[in-house]
This record gives C-alpha cells, sequence and structure tokens, in this order.
C-alpha cells in the first residue's frame, strides 16, 4: 500500500494526531520559554512531551497500521517510557535544584521542614554559647 493508497479517514486521524501532538510539544516549548524560574520551566515542557509524545505516537500507530495492514503495537512501549521516565526525571531534577537552593541559602526558596546537617551544627554551637 502506498501514501496514495491511505483512506481517507486514517489520513484525517493521521493529520489531526500528529497535529496535536506537534502543537502540544509546541505550547510546552513556549511554556519554557515564559517562566522566570527554573521550579516553573520543570512543568510546561514535561506536560508538552509527555502528551506531544502521545500524539505522534498515536498518529504512527493509524498510519503503520492501515499502511501496513496489521496491527502495530510497538509504538506503545515508546510512549510508555516516555510516560515513566518523564515525571521521574522532572523530580529529580528539582530535587537536586531544590538541595543546591536550600545549601546556597537561596531566600526565594522555602526552608526544609528536616534542617541540614550544618543547620544542627550551627543549633548546638549557639546552644553552647
Amino acid at each position: 500500500m502506498s501514501n496514495a493508497d491511505l483512506p481517507v479517514w486514517a489520513a484525517v486521524a493521521v493529520a489531526f494526531f500528529l497535529l496535536l501532538g506537534a502543537s502540544l510539544a509546541l505550547i510546552g516549548t513556549y511554556g519554557f520559554m515564559r517562566m522566570q524560574n527554573f521550579y516553573e520551566r520543570l512543568h510546561a515542557p514535561t506536560l508538552g512531551t509527555s502528551w506531544g509524545t502521545g500524539g505522534i505516537v498515536m498518529a504512527s500507530m493509524i498510519y503503520f497500521t492501515v499502511s501496513g495492514e496489521r496491527l502495530v503495537i510497538h509504538e506503545l512501549l515508546v510512549g510508555l517510557f516516555i510516560t515513566l521516565t518523564t515525571p521521574v526525571t522532572l523530580m529529580l531534577l528539582a530535587r537536586a535544584a531544590l538541595h543546591r537552593d536550600r545549601a546556597e541559602r537561596n531566600p526565594d526558596v522555602p526552608v526544609a521542614s528536616i534542617p541540614f546537617p550544618d543547620d544542627e551544627a550551627e543549633a548546638e554551637a549557639e546552644k553552647k554559647e
């Protein structure tokens, strides 16, 4: 089956999901550009990556299923891996940045509920004085 033989309903569905996925990725990129600090910048690209990839994976599944005349589901693995790894990466980046900012005593970051070892040492030194 060639591209010209693709049914109209499949071409419309593929175009819709491609445009949806690309639009979501573009919105995530725009959000990344517009946000002011690192913590705000984490959210928009994460959603753009997850949902944008989902739309593109869906378009790929429809296209190759219709053109190959067999069910193609290995794209689901791509979507699954991105869905699982994106939030984990987000959390690791946020925690690393939060730890760094707290260690540098950045006033714009909320204080830790558990004191740092340096804070405990300073508290002990103040008690002895």
